[in-house]
């Protein structure tokens, strides 16, 4: 799958943009050797992340890009080439919606921002009512479907990891408190401990 996002995306022009630039161009020769799926590691991190961003594109042919966010795993693995997530209400825009509906194509962004780390998928997405696949809405609790009505689904086309070279690490609330836990915990004894030494 990681040849096939570099198939999908080296284009004639960008060839053309890395001539300029390189005097060459990037090519993805032959038949991937790589898995054709989501292995093992990919479908851990997708598990873990709380949020993520999906462009679509319009009819008019403008991309729109969309911050997508809930509990770690809201973002489900269905198998080794399928993802689902539910459509929580929102503003009631359903743009993303409108999008998939007139085409299908959709890129996704997964970051993690601590590990500097990410994750970067082609998709054919398909918003579908909770009722139309109830295989793939089981996977959610009573309480998550209860706030939903539509659902997402994802087959994966390609994927490629990023290096982490211009991500800017960055740590959420309970990562900082998890940290400062250790730190508050030492200072405690210290101060116990000067304290026992004043009497």
């Amino acid at each position: 799958m990681r040849d096939e996002y570099l198939r999908i995306l080296q284009t004639p022009a960008v060839a053309r943009v890395q001539r300029a630039a390189y005097g060459r161009a990037g090519s993805v020769s032959g038949a991937s050797s790589l898995p054709r799926a989501l292995g093992v590691e990919e479908r851990a991190y997708i598990e873990a992340r709380d949020s993520f961003y999906m462009a679509s594109l319009s009819e008019s042919g403008w991309p729109y890009l969309q911050h997508r966010g809930g509990p770690a795993g809201f973002l489900k693995v269905i198998d080794e080439r399928r993802l689902a997530f539910l459509d929580q209400e929102g503003n009631r825009q359903l743009i993303s919606a409108g999008n998939v509906a007139t085409d299908d194509r959709v890129s996704l962004f997964l970051m993690d921002y601590r590990a500097r780390e990410r994750l970067k998928l082609l998709c054919r997405a398909r918003c579908v009512e909770l009722a139309d696949e109830p295989e793939v809405a089981s996977l959610f609790s009573d309480a998550e479907r209860l706030r939903a009505r539509r659902l997402f689904v994802l087959e994966v086309v390609g994927f490629d990891w990023n290096c982490p070279k211009f991500i800017t690490q960055r740590f959420t609330r309970a990562e900082v408190e998890e940290a400062l836990g250790a730190l508050r915990s030492r200072i405690e004894e210290l101060e116990t401990e000067l304290e026992g030494r004043g009497e």
